[in-house]
């Protein structure tokens, strides 16, 4: 059995979210999603320009998954620039320290697991959670309209 997938920090959630290239037609336009662990990783190596095992220790992963996401990022995007793709950044495997939130049941505050804390709190499993810091970013981020 495989182990189970650790969710990656993320600490930069972008106002931009979608690029599309200049003078395609909106109908011959395919699209590649770059995840936000993805953005993240080249957030950290290519404009701090930390290097891997910061970036690594940043993230909460080894520095083998890092170099996976960085790779995975990268292709993606040079794949979407070289063909003329756009790209949406959405989705991912991660938490954040930069939202919490609250379980009104049983009062739990917790940081959110992106992909499994959205709509249950993982101490009571109830389904009436809300973002308790209400941010501009939580609208779109933690309720999962990305």
């Amino acid at each position: 059995m495989a182990r189970p997938k650790k969710f990656r920090r993320v600490e930069f959630f972008p106002e931009a979210t979608y690029f599309v290239p200049w003078g395609k037609p909106k109908c011959e336009i395919d699209e590649i999603v770059l995840n936000v662990e993805e953005l993240e990783a080249m957030r950290l190596k290519d404009i701090h320009e930390l290097n891997q095992e910061e970036c690594a220790e940043k993230m909460q992963v080894s520095r083998q998954t890092f170099q996976n996401i960085i790779d995975s990022a990268r292709k993606k995007v040079v794949s979407a620039l070289i063909e003329g793709k756009a790209i949406r950044i959405s989705g991912g495997h991660y938490t954040t320290s930069m939202c919490k939130y609250k379980c009104l049941d049983c009062s739990t505050v917790y940081e959110i697991k992106y992909k499994q804390d959205r709509f249950t709190c993982p101490a009571c499993g109830s389904e009436k959670v809300l973002c308790s810091k209400k941010a501009d970013f939580c609208i779109k981020w933690c309720k999962g309209e990305d």
